[in-house]
């Protein structure tokens, strides 16, 4: 996030997902940015920002890996993620998230139906995903340490409605 002299955002948005893309380059404009810029890489485009606040509004960025770092809410944040617990937890799906055909075979017989998972090695990460589908009233369970599953016919069509597809 940093450079020597200005402190730069960066977010790599796969190709297949120019709605994201743009996207991102909307929200960056909005929240701080003057100038976005694109460099596209193989497979990838940057979004980019440079901007001596950056770390004012991203307070969580440090040094080393995010799981064997704290990842806490400023207390200015938590007020703005509970009045849009949707956005937020649409950032984290789209991050590090996925909707997927859930096939399952019981007593012979198959069934398949939409689940979304969650998957980051940050239990402080992992703890503000569930909080934030705890607000919106999100059934969900870990299928393994570091794995959310949300599966409930109503718990998903409550995704749907905030989360989407990437576009």
């Amino acid at each position: 996030m940093t450079t020597a002299r200005v402190p730069v955002l960066r977010i790599y948005c796969s190709d297949a997902w120019p709605g994201l893309i743009e996207a991102c380059d909307v929200a960056m404009r909005a929240v701080l940015a003057a100038k976005v810029q694109r460099v596209q890489k193989q497979g990838c485009v940057g979004v980019q920002s440079y901007g001596v606040h950056w770390p004012c509004l991203l307070p969580q960025h440090g040094p080393g890996k995010k799981h064997e770092r704290p990842i806490v809410l400023a207390d200015w944040q938590r007020p703005i993620l509970e009045d849009h617990p949707g956005d937020f937890l649409r950032g984290l799906f789209h991050s590090d998230g996925c909707r997927v055909a859930n096939r399952v075979t019981v007593r012979g017989r198959a069934y398949v139906y939409p689940r979304y998972m969650f998957v980051n090695e940050s239990a402080d990460i992992m703890g503000l995903c569930q909080w934030g589908l705890d607000l919106l009233g999100v059934a969900w369970r870990m299928n393994r340490r570091n794995s959310l599953s949300v599966a409930r016919r109503d718990a998903v069509a409550t995704l749907d409605r905030h989360v989407g597809p990437k576009s």
